[in-house]
């Protein structure tokens, strides 16, 4: 995953002058020895803030060391002023936590009131309007800190990925697609630069990657991932000019940036010049930490991004597409287990997804494109697709989007994907999340969420939710238990 950020982590003590500073000395140490038995590796910041001058101190410690996620941590009381005046310099993603009492033989010299000191710093976090990453029990001793700094790293990945990111977006949205197309402004508000494109600039790059000397070694990757699933091995050239074309613009126009994805255009001009569907390239960039959304989803390529930072894996992007039938639930539910018909949904999409998520993934043809450009006629310009089962396993659902009236939102929901055969094509899997029928009414349809969703391959909502809380979003959506109403949902249903 290359198109990730690097986490450098760094935790620095605080304290109050009144409180003796020896005590967040020793409680600092016994963290970082936790952090790396866990395998987190933490710099030391040997600077311990008692007033606003050793915070620039500190600042300049934390720079020399290259720390870019930072660990605040209140050893006692500590000073709010100075402390988030560190988080403020700091400019990058920060944790606050505090330490608890560790024994009760030693509550007179030994006691730091950390409990009490971080509720002003809670207020001085709002004073500079800081959205810093709190811990939802921000209090313990040194082993439950190291499990909260655990906790962070994927949250921190998040928050630097999108300060480094840049979306390429190739072509308007299809006309009966408008659902995803919602306004750019929110990017910049979150630190997401994008660079616009036209479908003719996307055929420009391909037509001019023709001939690149490293299109015979991609094309040779490609059937080497294939393996008996590559149905088509005369397409692999075009297929990887494109991947090449792809990259190569990547590395040109990074600018500033750092990361990248892209939402480009895929149908249904795209066939007739390119001569094939881009749907397996699209799955093999994801796979390398760099997802490429369909039919210029720019909110879904941030979705993906957001996605694979949680959890350094490939994501994919799916329609939230049909219901399963009740006599396939009925055959299944052996592997459905305690769940109800409509908690399971399929999630569709024409051949997106990296091979490492897929069983038997095979390069084959999009039946919907064929029925539209080459009715009854042989497949050609409408190969390309990577198709197969989706795996087994632990997933999350999550999007963040605009509104119309550029009001960032978002939604998450953890699942699995059941082994279940979905029995259709493109890249499909039957999906299981509980009281799915109720978050499809209240959250989806009410909140009007377009059908894309990002898939992450992982139960990772802990991070997403809190990188979303980390960005200011206000309406983040969950699908509640049984029980819980949502705002819209009707009491007496």
């Amino acid at each position: 995953m290359r198109n990730l950020p690097k986490i450098s982590l760094g935790i620095v003590a605080v304290s109050r002058d009144c409180f003796p500073i020896e005590l967040s000395r020793k409680r600092r140490e016994k963290v970082v020895e936790e952090c790396r038995k866990k395998g987190l590796e933490i710099a030391r910041i040997e600077t311990i803030i008692e007033n606003e001058k050793d915070a620039m101190n500190a600042l300049a410690e934390i720079r020399a060391k290259g720390v870019n996620a930072l660990v605040i941590y209140l050893g006692n009381f500590g000073p709010e002023g100075p402390t988030t005046i560190l988080a403020r310099n700091f400019g990058g993603p920060v944790m606050i936590a505090a330490a608890a009492e560790e024994t009760g033989k030693d509550l007179i010299g030994g006691r730091g009131d950390a409990y009490c000191g971080l509720l002003n710093t809670s207020y001085n976090v709002g004073l500079r309007k800081l959205r810093p990453y709190i811990p939802d029990y921000p209090v313990g001793i040194h082993s439950e800190i190291a499990e909260m700094v655990a906790g962070f790293v994927p949250a921190a990945r998040i928050i630097l990925g999108l300060a480094g990111l840049k979306i390429f977006s190739f072509g308007p949205r299809p006309q009966d697609f408008v659902a995803c197309n919602a306004p750019i402004k929110p990017l910049y508000d979150i630190g997401v630069e994008i660079m616009e494109n036209s479908e003719l600039d996307l055929y420009d790059i391909f037509i001019k990657a023709k001939g690149d000397p490293s299109i015979p070694a991609v094309a040779a990757d490609m059937a080497g991932e294939l393996g008996a699933g590559n149905r088509f091995p005369d397409l692999l050239e075009k297929l990887a000019q494109y991947e090449v074309a792809l990259t190569k613009f990547m590395e040109a126009n990074l600018g500033a940036s750092r990361f990248a994805v892209f939402a480009n255009k895929c149908w249904p001009a795209y066939e007739s010049y390119f001569g094939f569907v881009p749907c397996y390239v699209n799955s093999r960039m994801a796979g390398r930490g760099i997802p490429v959304s369909c039919e210029v989803d720019i909110y879904g390529a941030l979705s993906e991004y957001i996605a694979t930072c949680a959890t350094e894996l490939p994501a994919t992007l799916l329609d939230i597409n049909n219901t399963v039938p009740y006599d396939m639930v009925e055959e299944g539910k052996r592997a459905a287990g305690s769940y109800a018909a409509n908690d399971l949904f399929m999630g569709f999409h024409c051949g997106n997804t990296s091979s490492k998520c897929l069983m038997g993934g095979q390069l084959k043809h999009q039946l919907i494109m064929h029925r539209l450009l080459e009715p009854g006629k042989e497949p050609d310009i409408t190969r390309g697709t990577l198709e197969g089962r989706i795996r087994p396993g632990e997933v999350t659902i999550f999007r963040l989007q605009s509104t119309a009236d550029a009001v960032l939102r978002s939604y998450v929901a953890e699942g699995e994907v059941l082994d279940i055969d979905p029995r259709s094509f493109g890249g499909i899997g039957v999906f299981a999340v509980r009281e799915m029928g109720r978050f499809y009414r209240h959250v989806l349809i009410e909140k009007r969420f377009p059908h894309h969703t990002a898939v992450a391959f992982r139960r990772s909502g802990k991070a997403l939710f809190a990188a979303m809380r980390m960005l200011g979003v206000e309406d983040i959506s969950f699908n509640r238990p049984s029980g819980i109403l949502y705002k819209t949902e009707n009491p007496f249903a």
